[in-house]
């Protein structure tokens, strides 16, 4: 178990410490029936099943939707999110995925929805019993999202999607899609099922870290125009208020694979013997675990900075959500890094932590906004005085 000394900070209320220790216990008694290191990877689908069906069976995917509809909390809790994530990030990078991905391709439609379409799909999510997707990105269209092309035409009481997004986590598994594409008035945000005609899935994407990614092409896909989110054209309010909540959360699980490095590696140095001693009595070791445990802790004052300002004081986070994601997203590639090169060869064997780590925090500093968009929001919010 990590330290979790950083709980006492005034953050939290007691109810998010309870949380944090109720989820670690789980999650190291449940988690490695599910998610082995050797072979979690043989069946990524199934594994990521099998994860939001354990997720939801135990109660945590409650925590990504409002409590009206099996939630926890009157609204999304920042705070427990990003606990959630952190904590789930130190034993899995999967579980991490599979929690997260529920959050936010639902995240849209707790925030936005109608009483019909978050009744509609808001449960199920929360019960682990449909799988959510955010369908954003496009082949041209991915930092620039105002670049999309996927295009909405209404007609007899559909929306008719045609174009193509790729990149899309959970692509060929999702049960449904919140999908941003341009009408008449701008980009606009939808609800479309995964077994709509018209929606096919052209191809999966393998990455170095796997879990379900596809590209998804709409060709005369027809939608209920009742599955329109909010109204059109204000789709990318839609989006970017969710990334507000969920932007915080990518550096969560940033800090959890942080931490989990950290915890390797220092587990390595004490036992590890060299030079007539242990490596962590070497000077130069003590410098990396002391510089490591300072970006953990920077990250996690960051991002829990976010995370309480948009709780208790409900503000539009988009500059603290923006530093939160890119100094813990690109301190933990670091950290991983030192820790990968404390254990020497073993940190770049097959079946090592740190050698899953390294893999794992790399998309981190891409999805949900590259680490150089952030620097461009953080700037541009400077400069209008936030």
């Amino acid at each position: 178990m990590s330290d979790q000394s950083f709980l006492d900070w005034p953050f939290f209320e007691p109810h998010h410490v309870l949380l944090a220790n109720e989820l670690d216990a789980w999650a190291s008694r449940e988690l490695p029936a599910i998610v082995d290191r050797q072979g979690a990877h043989d069946d990524v689908d199934q594994t990521c099943r099998d994860l939001v069906a354990a997720l939801g069976g135990a109660g945590w995917l409650r925590y990504c939707v409002p409590a009206a509809y099996g939630g926890v909390h009157d609204s999304l809790d920042v705070r427990s999110l990003c606990i959630i994530r952190e904590t789930l990030a130190r034993y899995s990078g999967l579980a991490d995925f599979a929690f997260a991905m529920q959050g936010l391709g639902s995240g849209a439609i707790s925030m936005f929805g109608n009483e019909a379409q978050k009744a509609a799909y808001l449960p199920a999510v929360a019960a682990g019993k449909k799988i959510a997707a955010f369908a954003l990105t496009e082949p041209d269209a991915g930092s620039d999202a105002a670049a999309m092309t996927t295009h909405l035409t209404l007609a007899d009481g559909h929306y008719i999607a045609n174009g193509q997004k790729t990149f899309i986590s959970n692509g060929g598994i999702a049960d449904f899609y919140t999908l941003f594409a341009r009408t008449d008035v701008g980009v606009s945000a939808i609800i479309v099922d995964a077994d709509t005609p018209g929606l096919e899935i052209a191809k999966r994407i393998e990455v170095i870290a796997p879990h379900p990614l596809a590209q998804l092409n709409f060709t005369d896909c027809a939608i209920p125009a009742g599955n329109l989110l909010d109204e059109e054209g204000r789709g990318f309010k839609v989006a970017l208020s969710t990334l507000d909540v969920f932007r915080t959360t990518v550096g969560a699980a940033a800090l959890g694979f942080s931490r989990r490095a950290l915890d390797e590696a220092l587990s390595y140095a004490r036992q590890r013997e060299m030079f007539g001693a242990t490596l962590v009595d070497l000077p130069i070791a003590q410098s990396m675990l002391a510089e490591m445990a300072l970006d953990v802790d920077a990250s996690a004052l960051l991002i829990y900075r976010s995370a309480w300002t948009k709780d208790v004081q409900g503000q539009r986070v988009t500059r603290e959500a923006a530093m939160a994601k890119l100094y813990a997203t690109d301190q933990a590639q670091s950290v991983i890094d030192k820790a990968v090169q404390l254990l020497g060869g073993l940190g770049v064997t097959k079946g090592q932590k740190v050698e899953e780590l390294y893999r794992e925090v790399r998309a981190l500093r891409i999805y949900e906004g590259a680490s150089e968009v952030q620097k461009i929001v953080i700037a541009r919010q400077l400069m209008q005085g936030h």
